[in-house]
Formats: structure tokens, C-alpha cells, sequence
């Protein structure tokens, strides 16, 4: 296993950052339903940004700090993936299961950290991409 992978507890320690989830790859029509995901998982009330392509060379800090719906209702053609901040590990076990178990296309999971949040979204996008490929054994292309 990759000795930067840390495996998160299912306490309610807060994560990084202030109480945000970053969306990537998600269109217009998809995001609806990921506010009613929220909504199950018991999180409706989390401030959210939906990145669009326009956003791949911004850094997450930026995006994090766009006010709640930046970028509701358009659509993305960037990866899906969801970059979380500070909220609890286990709301975040909470809503990766929700994923799961609503049959979602499976998204790239970050959380936001100091380093991270320095980074373009594209940079960071691409290690979660390498990080996937890495996992799953998927060579790079």
C-alpha cells in the first residue's frame, strides 16, 4: 500500500478546512440528485461548489472559498469526484456509503488538506486519477 495512504476512523474528528464539499464531473441534470444523497446521509445543510471545466486551473483553495452553489446548473466534463472539507470522518464514511448504495458512478475521493488546497484542481485532479489507477492495478495510459 502507498505509505502517503492514511485510512480515515469513523469518529467524529472534523476533517481540514471549513464544512464544504467541491464537486467535479457532475452535470446539471446529476445534481439534484446528489442533494437528495445529502439530504439521506444527513448532511443537507453542507455549503457546496459544482467545478465546471472552466475551474481546472484554479486552486482548491479558491474553489473552496466560492460561496455555496457556485456552479449549480452547469454541467462539467471534468472527473467525477467530490473533495471534502471540514466535516467529520464520519459523515464522510456516511456519505461514501451513500454513494455506494445508491449505485452512483463512483466518484474520485479527496479531502482537502494544506497541501492539497495549494494545488490546481487540475493537479489535483490527476493525482487522484494516478492514485485510482495505482489501486486498481489499471496501468497508465
Amino acid at each position: 500500500m502507498d505509505k502517503d495512504f492514511t485510512p480515515l476512523d469513523a469518529d467524529d474528528q472534523p476533517l481540514f478546512g471549513e464544512r464544504k464539499l467541491l464537486f467535479t464531473g457532475f452535470s446539471a441534470q446529476a445534481q439534484p440528485n446528489v442533494l437528495k444523497l445529502l439530504a439521506m446521509a444527513g448532511l443537507p445543510d453542507l455549503e457546496l461548489v459544482w467545478a465546471s471545466d472552466e475551474h481546472l486551473e484554479t486552486t482548491v483553495d479558491t474553489l473552496f472559498s466560492m460561496p455555496s452553489g457556485t456552479g449549480a446548473g452547469q454541467d462539467s466534463t471534468l472527473p467525477r469526484g467530490i473533495i471534502v472539507g471540514g466535516i467529520t470522518q464520519r459523515e464522510l464514511h456516511t456519505l461514501m456509503q451513500g454513494t455506494k448504495a445508491t449505485g452512483m458512478k463512483r466518484p474520485l475521493w479527496a479531502v482537502r488538506t494544506p497541501t492539497s488546497q495549494t494545488w490546481t484542481l487540475k493537479l489535483l485532479l490527476s493525482h487522484l486519477i494516478a492514485e485510482r489507477r495505482q489501486l486498481e492495478g489499471t496501468p497508465t495510459p
